[in-house]
């Protein structure tokens, strides 16, 4: 069960149920993307010019995309919460199948939805998949919107209120979203290159700062929440080079009003690749891409998964010389491991620490793959 065929096989028969039983195959997701690229589809090559909303919406000459959405929450007594709402597409192949049968499709959508929670250190992690026909799931860009099945986000990204919602048992989130920032390009205009090899890139951006409200229900326990999300955006046809094996994705707001996105690809000798890259945001100045030597992320802790055995770093520092920053991360829950079809840990962290000598703090995300 290592590789991407297997995956999209196994993923493919879930897709076909309405109702399938938990999957539990813990693919790791560096191993399946370093399968070959598929030549049948577009890759990322060179920079593009953006068009909004219709770029909010799906690209299906492209395998694969996600909408990607995690957010920090706090309820009116000061109890902490995490969340992720994640909508997977990917292509089996570029065009529909010629088949009479209104369940035929040539894609399938997946999506992860997890909450954690400071008190009690709780932290649960739900998934579904459903193939691309009948309206079981799908994407389009106007009205905008992103569904499988009753998981959903809709509404207007640029400036409007965005509606998200997802239900599993008594795991519940409810929320309305409203960017307070605009769209952010990262990499190379909205070019994201993860390799040397033409094409092993994604077209990326970012909206760092959703104002978000509403509830969220936890083990049977129903609050009100206020906060803030981030939102990214990826599509591509791409792969991982040889001795690629995974990477950590930071995505930091500080209350400077400062946002952080930085990225490392991890090598299997264990040093990180050339094009770890990031990119640092602050209100009225054209945001800084930052390059691998421009900044160091030190974990400080580890953490070892009862569920998988896989050890993960569970605290870091980041430094960025030019921008006279330091700061600490700790997570807010440490066991925030998807151990479900494919396994990474995606949780929460705090971050503490100085930009030019004046005392700072935030809130964010971790993303951890190939561990």
């Amino acid at each position: 069960m290592r590789t991407l065929s297997f995956l999209l096989a196994l993923l493919s028969t879930f897709a076909c149920s309405r109702t399938p039983e938990p999957v539990r195959a813990e693919l790791d997701v560096g191993e399946l993307l370093s399968a070959a690229a598929d030549p049948r589809f577009e890759r990322a090559s060179e920079p593009r010019e953006f068009v909004f909303p219709l770029d909010h919406g799906p690209h299906p000459t492209f395998q694969t995309e996600w909408w990607y959405f995690t957010g920090t929450l706090a309820d009116a007594s000061g109890g902490e919460y995490g969340y992720q709402l994640t909508f997977f597409r990917r292509a089996l192949a570029p065009e529909a199948p010629r088949l009479d049968s209104n369940w035929a499709s040539h894609e399938f959508y997946m999506a992860h939805f997890t909450l954690s929670a400071a008190k009690g250190q709780r932290f649960e992690a739900r998934e579904r998949f459903e193939r691309g026909a009948l309206g079981l799931a799908g994407a389009r860009s106007e009205p905008w919107s992103v569904w499988l099945r009753d998981w959903r986000v809709e509404g207007d990204l640029d400036g409007g209120d965005v509606r998200l919602v997802a239900r599993d048992g008594d795991l519940a989130l409810d929320l309305t979203l409203r960017a307070t920032r605009p769209v952010l390009l990262q990499g190379e205009r909205g070019l994201s290159r993860k390799g040397a090899e033409p094409g092993n890139a994604s077209f990326y951006y970012s909206i760092p700062r959703l104002d978000s409200r509403g509830t969220l229900e936890l083990e049977g326990e129903r609050f009100g929440v206020t906060g803030e999300s981030w939102f990214d955006r990826e599509w591509s046809t791409s792969a991982l080079e040889p001795g690629q094996v995974g990477w950590d994705w930071f995505a930091l707001r500080f209350d400077d009003g400062c946002d952080l996105m930085l990225y490392v690809m991890r090598r299997d000798d264990g040093s990180l690749d050339p094009f770890s890259s990031g990119t640092f945001a602050q209100p009225g100045a054209a945001p800084r891409k930052l390059a691998r030597d421009d900044f160091t992320i030190t974990p400080t802790a580890r953490w070892t998964s009862p569920a998988s055995g896989a050890t993960y770093p569970s605290a870091w520092r980041i430094t960025i010389p030019a921008l006279a920053l330091e700061c600490e991360l700790e997570p807010l829950v440490s066991d925030c491991e998807l151990a479900i079809s494919v396994r990474y840990w995606e949780g929460a962290v705090r971050a503490s620490g100085t930009r030019g000598g004046v005392q700072l703090s935030g809130r964010g995300f971790v993303e951890l793959t190939g561990y």
